[in-house]
């Protein structure tokens, strides 16, 4: 994507008001405290501007084991079945945070709100952070979940053969490659979900530069975050990190032909735009069906601020309409 020399002159309005307000109430950011300290406020300012929370008819804390024998714990949320003997499909959700931050309270929200909307039954996973756990454990415990759920789903009530894997930011990330272990074990996904995944190794397009100053996700931000997730240098470069750029144990980027249709939701003004868009188009390029929308005049997080930003609601309803669309025809 091209960007103007005056990028906050894209942003709405109130996406500006909201920018000013933060920067008014002079926290720390997240990149100047301990893990530990950013994920606290993390949490604390996860609900700020979020929509009042949807009720449902199913609410219930899971756990599985994940690979090697770490008990992991997940949510669902499941609204109301209008017939008895029907097993709602199901999106397997993956928050955001850096692969640092973030856990289910922080997503919540979202995750009841999709339920409702979708009208299907979602199952968020509390990944285990870095960075007591570096990269590839998130990736690892992401399709550990994948695994578990395509076994239990019918003790869950769930319908097994039509599932979907989402996530927005870090957690677009794992459902990317989610989506390609998945086409590779054989287990067809409904659709993958992505909110503004991060998809490159590298942080060199434009989108980067343009962004990466006073836009809530900045450049410290991505280091800090990445700095705890990997093992060094060379994890940049790995295909379940990077699943734009990276590579897999042949020296090549991994084929992306027969995965899972793609829905990508991107904000404008958001450093991971461009790689988004990237991958979206190597998705086509191997005929993969794609949905890309692109919500202008917002920032990378917004899908989180649907008390304050319109462009969030309306986020949601195009996410929902896609797997309802996705299950339908699954």
């Amino acid at each position: 994507m091209s960007h103007p020399r005056n990028p906050r002159a894209l942003l709405t309005p109130v996406m500006r008001g909201v920018l000013d307000r933060i920067v008014r109430a002079g926290r720390l950011p997240l990149h100047a405290l301990t893990p530990d300290q950013a994920r606290a406020a993390y949490d604390a300012g996860a609900g700020v501007l979020e929509l009042a929370p949807h009720k449902l008819a199913r609410v219930e804390d899971l756990h599985f084991a994940a690979r090697d024998g770490q008990t992991l714990a997940a949510r669902l949320y499941a609204p109301e079945v209008q017939t008895r003997d029907a097993s709602l499909p199901v999106l397997l959700y993956f928050h955001g945070g850096g692969f640092t931050v973030g856990s289910l309270a922080t997503h919540d929200v979202l995750c009841r709100h999709l339920s409702h909307l979708a009208h299907c039954a979602v199952i968020s996973v509390d990944y285990r952070l870095a960075p007591l756990h570096k990269f590839p454990t998130a990736a690892n415990d992401a399709w550990d979940s994948v695994v578990w759920l395509r076994d239990q789903a019918a003790l869950l009530g769930l319908d097994g053969t039509r599932i979907a894997v989402g996530g927005d930011s870090a957690g677009g990330t794992l459902a990317a490659v989610c989506a390609l272990m998945a086409r590779d074990a054989g287990l067809p996904l409904a659709l993958q979900l992505l909110f503004y995944p991060g998809c490159a190794g590298h942080q060199n397009t434009l989108s980067h530069h343009t962004f990466a100053h006073g836009f809530m996700l900045e450049e410290a931000h991505i280091s800090y975050f990445f700095g705890h997730y990997l093992r060094g240098a060379k994890d940049r470069d790995d295909w379940r990190f990077a699943p734009l750029d990276g590579r897999d144990d042949t020296g090549h980027p991994p084929d992306l032909d027969g995965v899972a249709p793609a829905w990508i939701g991107l904000a404008e003004c958001d450093p991971l735009v461009d790689e988004g868009v990237l991958y979206a188009d190597r998705l086509r390029l191997a005929s993969v069906p794609v949905d890309l929308e692109i919500y202008r005049g917002v920032v990378h997080g917004f899908i989180n601020m649907g008390r304050a930003i319109p462009e969030a609601l309306a986020a949601h309803n195009d996410a929902a309409r896609a797997l309802r669309h996705a299950f339908q025809h699954a």
